[in-house]
């Protein structure tokens, strides 16, 4: 954490992403109204001490809404990156560690799966099998597992015919054993790094599916169905649109620079070479 915060860019990666989770842990307490909570008489009311960001268009705060908005995107993105990454290192440990058949059959997954762009392949799956929370992490999760599994397996691959594995076998140690306390532990740092620098990638996804109906159902609060609904009413109102995008840019440049301060936290070598 020293090491991120040491830069002006991680320093200022690690603040914007405290306080989003901030957010989304305290989102109770950090709320002024109800997300859910309706009042027409006060539709499309402009920023103000009541309303910090104003209303939308059933007279909703958009604050408390943005605050809740920032809880399920970092659900998503936290849920989804974790499945990913879990299943990635299994597969490509498992592409590079086993038979070259399995190799191969794992690959062809890959290349199937990575065919497709990723929003179009969440298109079509949530287009088959319904909007929901759970299958939005699903299907994230399931394109980001090809990225994952192929940095493994280039990465178990180099570890494994190096010197000191090599050494380590001469010694009589088993592979279960190689794999547990040399591979994996070698793996999981560049891992990491890609896994900080998907979250952005998976926020927007998810916003992309909510923004066009095929995301978190009403009436949770997502920053895709919120960029939506003030979209549709931009002529009444600009506030809700405005302060949307704003919580989109400013939560990719968070976990942007967070992840590259990350990256050279972790490989000092890459922040030589810069």
């Amino acid at each position: 954490m020293r090491e991120i915060a040491s830069t002006p860019g991680g320093l200022i990666g690690l603040v914007i992403v405290v306080s989003i989770l901030a957010c989304a842990a305290f989102a109770p307490l950090i709320a002024t109204h109800n997300p859910d909570s309706l009042d027409i008489a006060h539709r499309f009311a402009t920023p103000s001490a009541a309303h910090l960001f104003g209303t939308d268009q059933l007279g909703r705060d958009v604050f408390s809404r943005q605050v809740y908005g920032s809880r399920i995107a970092m659900m998503v993105a936290l849920s989804a990156i974790l499945a990913g990454l879990t299943a990635g290192v299994v597969l490509g440990v498992a592409a590079a560690y086993t038979t070259p058949l399995v190799e191969r059959l794992i690959m062809t997954a890959f290349d199937a799966v990575s065919s497709f762009p990723s929003i179009i392949l969440a298109l079509a799956l949530v287009a088959v099998v319904g909007p929901s929370l759970p299958m939005v992490v699903l299907i994230v999760a399931a394109t980001l597992v090809p990225q994952f599994g192929r940095v493994v397996r280039a990465q178990v691959l180099s570890i494994i015919n190096s010197t000191f594995i090599e050494a380590e076998l001469v010694l009589g140690a088993t592979k279960a054993r190689i794999l547990a306390f040399h591979v994996v532990p070698n793996v999981i740092a560049p891992v990491v790094v890609l896994a900080a620098m998907e979250v952005p990638v998976v926020i927007a996804l998810e916003a992309g599916l909510s923004f066009l109906g095929l995301g978190i159902r009403p009436p949770l609060a997502s920053w895709g169905s919120l960029l939506q609904d003030g979209y549709q009413n931009m002529s009444k109102g600009y506030t809700p649109v405005v302060v949307a995008c704003l919580m989109l840019a400013v939560a990719t440049l968070g976990f942007t620079l967070c992840g590259e301060a990350l990256r050279d936290a972790i490989d000092p070598r890459a922040r030589r070479r810069a």
